[in-house]
């Protein structure tokens, strides 16, 4: 039989398999292959809850979506194109995201008595789950990988590692990817510290990719070309590493050391741990004992003149609540980066969620407003910590940053941008030798305080969490307190003029505007430009700014009939906005599921209510 090369314009590829068959690292290098071969891309890996399920089991499985195309990709696709399945279990957990003219690769050797056991699956699993008219493609990937590398020298336990690579080199051929990239990897990985496995992994890639080639596969194979992009050199970025990268580009920009204090949390790890990398560029990490003395590091870091960074997720930002109100009280630079995850309390903590939302505007005691930004991308990582640290550092404020698992863990091809681009920053630091220093007389444009070191001299004075005057005086005085609290608020009011106004894609008025906030944003554009090739017209308003909220906010909001507020939690922005303009007609799309919207989700929901 003679099959096609087709040419597409995007493919989904997932991944699946035990936490220790390398799904990750498989689809990671598909996804950087295809970056470097000049596709747009945008993936999802898929964590399990549990650090080592049994294995075999579907609640021990591990995946790894990507979407690649040859043009610009938003989301990392609703559903898939092609499925590897490592064992049973991972094909139990996934045939539900494959295309109805989908195909699946499995390892044969996985699909015995004992792995469809403990999968729960029967004797014929492809037509238990309904995917027998699938392109399937049944390959012993496992024996293949111990013929590959019988004569190299390893043990079995380290052959039977490499089967990953081995359906990698296979995935290779049937989507035209070339495996000069993958050279390069195995090569920058071992080439220190185990010479030795260069080869064998080179060779199994290979042997891979020859054995699709060879026609022992009964299916086509297609073609991705590279997507038109503005001109720039670009590489795959995940916003974990972006946001790591924004911060310390606002470092460099100020001329200040930066200092983060964290506590590992997952999924805001991976920001402490790229940070501590860069030593070289003055980056000071602690990993401290707790969520507490992380924030109280921080602030301590502030007090000293440093640009100061805590990072967390859900229940940790819950711990650091309290000393997030003394960094209002003392009107001290401090960014928060809160990488949002499934709860409440423990929850799900590899699962994406928006549910922090309400916590982070409101979850203190007393008066204690902040400035509270979101990132929207992977990439927009960069731009929004260069921006968090930029407002902190010039308005005297705790600057909140809500990521999310998707953003933190997904990438997508980023332009490195040229720092000249990027505007100065300008801590409002003391003049050195002033004699008329008061610790909190304010800016009369910003309202922010001076901000004096230890160490300038006749700038001594006291800082906590106790009240005080305008000279820094302790004060018990009931007016004094009124007039500390209405400034505080009314300096946070005032970031609004470093903040650019909400634009709308579409129409600047008319029946819907569908509203989104954080990470919806590739799966709200998507939607709506999906429906509006189906002739409806509709328009898409996103926000990156929500406390303060732009400027035009009532403005562009009260030109629509109704407003679809998208997110995945049970409509923590919609009441926000409700209690900001009460006379607005706002309407909620909500998923509280662990998972992204999928397209199909928010395109329903549009037809819904036009209807």
């Amino acid at each position: 039989m003679q099959h096609k090369v087709i040419d597409v314009h995007d493919v989904v590829l997932r991944f699946a398999g035990d936490s220790g068959d390398g799904m990750q690292l498989t689809g990671t290098l598909f996804a950087n292959m295809s970056a470097i071969y000049g596709n747009s891309l945008s993936t999802f890996p898929d964590y399990p809850a549990e650090i080592r399920a049994p294995k075999g089991t579907v609640a021990g499985v591990s995946g790894f979506q990507v979407h690649i195309g040859d043009h610009p990709v938003n989301t990392p696709g609703d559903f898939c194109d092609m499925l590897v399945a490592m064992n049973p279990a991972a094909l139990k957990a996934n045939a539900k995201w494959l295309k109805r003219n989908g195909m699946v690769l499995v390892n044969g050797n996985a699909f015995d008595a004992a792995g469809l056991s403990k999968a729960g699956l029967s004797d014929n699993p492809f037509e238990e789950l309904g995917i027998t008219d699938r392109t399937i493609i049944v390959a012993p990937i496992t024996t293949l990988t111990e013929d590959s590398l019988k004569d190299s020298g390893l043990d079995l336990p380290s052959i039977l590692k490499c089967k990953n690579m081995f359906t990698l080199g296979m995935a290779c051929y049937i989507y035209h990817r070339p495996l000069e990239y993958i050279y390069e990897y195995i090569e920058s990985k071992f080439s220190k510290k185990r010479p030795e496995m260069i080869a064998p992994n080179k060779k199994v890639v290979t042997d891979g990719f020859n054995y699709a080639a060879n026609l022992q596969i009964e299916a086509d194979t297609y073609n991705i070309a590279p997507a038109t992009l503005p001109k720039g050199t670009y590489r795959n970025i995940n916003g974990n590493q972006a946001l790591a990268w924004g911060l310390i580009a606002a470092s460099e920009k100020a001329g200040l050391p930066l200092f983060c204090g964290s506590y590992p949390i997952t999924p805001a790890t991976g920001i402490l741990e790229e940070l501590a990398i860069h030593k070289n560029l003055g980056v000071k990490t602690m990993q401290t004992e707790d969520e507490i003395a992380g924030i109280c590091s921080a602030i301590g870091a502030s007090f000293a003149g440093n640009l100061a960074v805590t990072t967390t997720s859900g229940p940790g930002l819950s711990l650091k609540s309290e000393a997030l109100g003394l960094a209002v009280m003392t009107e001290l630079p401090l960014v928060v980066v809160d990488v949002q995850r499934a709860g409440p309390c423990t929850g799900m903590p590899t699962k994406t969620e928006q549910t922090d939302l309400m916590e982070v505007l409101y979850g203190r005691n007393g008066e204690s407003p902040l400035v509270v930004i979101a990132a929207h991308s992977p990439s927009h990582c960069f731009d929004q910590a260069f921006k968090a640290a930029k407002i902190a550092l010039e308005h005297m404020v705790p600057v909140v940053l809500l990521s999310e698992g998707f953003l933190g863990n997904g990438s997508e091809p980023w332009r490195i941008p040229s720092m000249s681009s990027y505007p100065e920053i300008h801590p409002r630091f003391v003049e050195e030798g002033r004699t008329d220093f008061k610790p909190f007389r304010r800016d009369p444009e910003t309202l922010a305080r001076e901000w004096a070191v230890p160490g300038m001299k006749g700038c001594e004075h006291r800082i906590g969490g106790l009240e005080k005057t305008h000279e820094g005086v302790l004060s018990n005085d009931p007016a004094n307190h009124e007039l500390m609290v209405r400034e505080r608020a009314e300096k946070v009011e005032r970031v609004v003029s470093d903040i650019p106004d909400l634009t709308v894609d579409g129409p600047a008025e008319g029946e819907l505007a569908v509203v989104g906030w954080g990470g919806t944003f590739g799966h709200l554009l998507s939607a709506v430009s999906e429906v509006r090739q189906e002739g409806i017209e509709v328009s898409r308003i996103h926000f990156d700014f929500i406390n303060p909220l732009p400027a035009n906010t009532f403005e562009v909001l009260s030109k629509f009939r109704k407003i679809l507020v998208c997110e995945l939690n049970s409509g923590q922005f919609a009441t926000y906005l409700r209690s900001k303009f009460p006379t607005l007609n706002i309407v909620g799309c909500n998923k509280i599921q662990g998972q992204n919207f999928l397209v199909q989700d928010i395109t329903s929901a549009i037809k819904s209510q036009l209807d």
